[in-house]
């Protein structure tokens, strides 16, 4: 990790620690991500780090949805069917419950926002294929 590198994409904005490599989750994401669950009570907020490059698989939130509030550096949000949107600081993003879609740095940045899981009765996450690389290479 460079964090020299890391410290100047995220800005001032990165007020929580990156925390752990995010082994647990690994198999979900290419590349490099860290996770700092900042709270597991009532409505689960985690910091994630991803490193230039790493992005997640596509994946559904089912019942309760999830709020992406972006914190340093610069990334992508794309919904399955839709052109991506370019994150930066300071972006919000509201995700539906069962909307398929993806989240992650841009090639050139860190990038770091908080997840905030949605809470609701039998809510889950389901995992699915990759983010092609020929997909994600498209995106400037």
């Amino acid at each position: 990790m460079n964090q020299e590198q890391m410290k100047k994409d995220l800005g001032p904005g990165a007020i929580f620690s990156i925390g752990q490599e995010n082994t647990a989750f690994a198999q979900y994401f290419s590349g490099e991500c860290y996770l700092n669950m900042l709270t597991t009570e009532r409505v689960p907020i985690g910091n994630v780090t991803f490193a230039p490059g790493c992005r997640n698989n596509w994946h559904i939130h089912h019942k309760g949805g999830q709020i992406l509030l972006v914190t340093g550096g610069r990334g992508y949000y794309q919904e399955w069917g839709q052109p991506a949107r370019e994150l930066r600081t300071g972006d919000i993003v509201n995700i539906p419950p069962e909307v398929k879609h993806w989240h992650g740095a841009a090639k050139d940045s860190w990038f770091q926002h908080l997840a905030v899981e949605v809470p609701a009765e039998g809510a889950s996450n389901e995992w699915l294929e990759p983010v092609s690389d020929e997909a994600y290479d498209s995106l400037k």
